[in-house]
């Protein structure tokens, strides 16, 4: 293990046990640092420490001309500044090469959401069989509560409010806890789904969500199973679980404008990633003024 490797692995290795990153943060910076790692070795650099403002303007362009994305390119660099300010701190670097680049703009895309129709149709169904009670349990809950795939996988039953009526976040990212409520029709299909749960668990396990060989729920396995109900109803659009969480904020600020308070039912650290769901909110109005306002209607 060379000295790039054997920095990168302290930095990863910190990243988990003191910040608590993801399992899904990890593989990304790994995947990203271990690029740049190779791109130094190409180019005659074998430390960090003699890493230069010009190198990595060099893999900048490198990686542009590659066809990388602006927002791949911004989580990369992202990345190598982590690793270089991890170095800085630890006086093994004299300053951080990557502090003042500037990655290029990505443009800021809207999280897709789905119509209160599509809503009703996916959640407004019978099940027919004790996987889909389970099913509906999930896809109720994400949207009620307005759970991350992480989350919602990593619950437990003691996570549960006797009642219901609330649930315990503690798989949030950056490893923050939170309560947040769930809505009457999430109950009952949760209560559906603890009524004959006992016949699908294995002994002993304790994940709220459990799959056919009677374990926690894999984030895969929800996301197929999302994808083939989305497929079975004839939704136009790929289902994915995702989509409910953006669904649950769109439709949340719609109704009551509070920003602050879906901020907090998110778990968002900063109140400036919860805003994008304003610009939702925003075209929505504007669809009911371009057809309603007699000066906005064409002729």
């Amino acid at each position: 293990m060379d000295g790039l490797t054997a920095a990168i692995e302290r930095y990863l290795a910190m990243l988990e046990h003191e910040r608590r990153a993801s399992p899904h943060t990890l593989k990304a910076y790994a995947l990203d640092l271990r690029r740049v790692a190779a791109y130094c070795r190409g180019c005659g650099i074998c430390r960090w420490q003699d890493l230069s403002e010009g190198a990595v303007r060099g893999y900048i362009s490198e990686r542009r001309r590659a066809g990388l994305s602006a927002r791949s390119l911004q989580r990369e660099l992202s990345a190598l500044r982590g690793l270089c300010d991890f170095l800085f701190k630890a006086r093994e670097l004299e300053d951080n090469p990557v502090r003042r680049m500037r990655p290029p703009k990505a443009p800021r895309a809207l999280p897709g959401t789905l119509k209160l129709e599509e809503i009703h149709a996916l959640l407004d169904v019978t099940p027919a069989s004790a996987w889909e009670v389970r099913d509906l349990a999930m896809w109720e809950l994400l949207y009620s509560s307005g759970l991350r795939l992480s989350e919602l996988v990593a619950l437990d039953l003691a996570d549960l409010a006797a009642d219901k009526s609330l649930v315990r976040v503690r798989a949030g990212k950056g490893g923050k806890e939170r309560v947040v409520p769930v809505g009457r029709c999430a109950r009952e299909a949760i209560a559906a789904w603890l009524e004959i749960r006992p016949s699908c668990a294995a002994l002993g396990e304790n994940a709220l969500f459990v799959s056919r060989r009677g374990r926690r729920m894999s984030s895969r396995g929800v996301q197929l199973r999302l994808l083939r109900w989305g497929r079975r109803l004839g939704s136009e659009r790929r289902l994915h679980p995702h989509l409910l969480r953006h669904s649950f904020a769109s439709h949340l600020l719609e109704a009551s404008g509070d920003l602050r308070a879906v901020q907090e039912l998110l778990g968002h650290a900063d109140i400036a990633t919860t805003q994008i769901y304003t610009h939702l909110d925003f075209q929505s109005l504007a669809k009911v003024y371009d057809q309603a306002h007699p000066r906005a209607r064409r002729r």
